[in-house]
């Protein structure tokens, strides 16, 4: 495995970086803790003190080409392999301090994006593909219910079998997007005469009669991130909005589970980076006892812990980017990044807050921010509980 970044990875690397940096950050604070915007730059999504979905940035994203890194040039993307784009979330994640637009693009790329890519039947992929690519519609994943969150065996959602399609119903919820998303990619058992029931997938537009797309659920962080529920009631669906065979769902969400936990959390990574060079500028300036608190060793060792946890992270990231662009099996090494990132990240903004002291914890600050929106990252795409019983299961324990 070679990971030296040619100089087209290292170009699209500084692109995305310029390009985060300068055009996501506007407003952030306001965003974050008012949620008070122009009607014209902003969709209001939620109370005061929830934030608003960045539509304008969000727009900004899918004109430089952000959504469609991945996705086949036929389609509209720019058909870029794991490793480069995986480089160019990196980046994005250190560019942009706006943790949720971060999240919600990637949210929409690994869990919506690449299931239709990967599996959607070519008038499926001309219908929706361009849309989310370019910023028309906001795509959302809807499996997790409020009794079953890992445990996707124990989903009530149902589908029935009706003349020219299937009949919806169920409550999903923690559904990233789902308030603003014009696309929700959901999962339900389908009841089949004489067999078990077979989670299979469906794509369901916001207009369809039978579902509502429910009001952003109040949360601790990545605020600019809408989350809510999605709500079927004898939902109908034709045939054609099957995304792959009947009873393919729990193969569906497991390829974008693996996509995910690679690439979303190259944007932790970013974040990361971004905290650490947070941490060495405010070192070296903050003066305590007559000298840089940088020279005082319990600091440093703060900092250089969070310099060996994002070269590590970087290069379990990669490896997974280089697998899947070998068609081979990843699950392990992706599940092993994603428990890896997740928690160093958490630990990593514990550090800057307590490398900050006080005025860390003060919201004229950045850092409570970062903080609270990297605790759910040991949550999302599978806890740090399921990361473990994964790659104990693949060690045959």
């Amino acid at each position: 495995m070679d990971f030296e970044l040619s100089a087209e990875q290292q170009e699209l690397r500084a692109a995305v970086r310029s390009f985060a940096r300068e055009e996501l950050n506007h407003d952030l604070e306001t965003r974050d803790h008012e949620g008070t915007f122009p009607r014209d730059c902003w969709l209001k999504c939620a109370s005061d003190h929830e934030g608003t979905f960045p539509r304008d940035c969000w727009l900004k994203c899918a004109e430089f080409g952000l959504l469609g890194l991945p996705v086949p040039t036929e389609y509209g993307g720019q058909g870029q392999d794991l490793v480069t784009t995986t480089i160019a979330m990196e980046a994005l994640g250190w560019g942009c301090r706006d943790n949720g637009l971060v999240f919600s693009l990637n949210a929409q790329m690994w869990a919506v994006q690449m299931p239709i890519v990967h599996y959607g039947t070519e008038a499926q992929k001309r219908e929706w593909l361009p849309k989310l690519l370019s910023g028309e519609v906001v795509g959302a994943h809807a499996i997790t219910e409020p009794g079953a969150g890992s445990d996707v065996f124990s989903l009530t959602s149902r589908a029935e079998h009706r003349d020219g399609g299937y009949v919806l119903n169920g409550q999903k919820t923690f559904s990233t997007n789902s308030p603003v998303a014009g696309l929700a990619l959901a999962f339900a058992y389908l009841q089949r005469d004489g067999q078990k029931p077979a989670l299979t997938a469906f794509l369901v537009g916001r207009d369809t009669p039978g579902v509502t797309f429910g009001k952003p659920i109040p949360k601790m962080g990545l605020r600019t991130s809408p989350m809510g529920e999605v709500i079927f009631e004898d939902c109908f669906v034709p045939e054609s909005a099957r995304l792959g065979p009947e009873g393919a769902g729990m193969r569906i969400f497991n390829s974008a589970m693996e996509w995910e936990r690679a690439c979303i959390f190259a944007g932790h990574l970013g974040a990361m980076e971004r905290l650490l060079d947070d941490c060495i500028g405010y070192a070296r300036k903050r003066r305590q006892f007559g000298q840089p608190i940088a020279k005082f060793e319990s600091v440093a060792d703060r900092i250089a812990d969070m310099k060996v946890s994002i070269e590590a992270g970087r290069w379990l990231l990669y490896k997974v980017g280089w697998l899947a662009g070998k068609g081979k099996n990843a699950v392990l090494e992706a599940a092993i990044a994603k428990l890896f990132v997740s928690e160093m990240h958490n630990q990593a903004a514990l550090d800057a807050l307590q490398l900050y002291g006080g005025y860390g914890y003060m919201k004229e600050y950045p850092i409570e921010r970062e903080v609270r929106d990297a605790l759910s990252g040991t949550l999302y795409s599978g806890t740090s509980e399921m990361q473990r019983k994964i790659i104990a299961r693949c060690l045959g324990l």
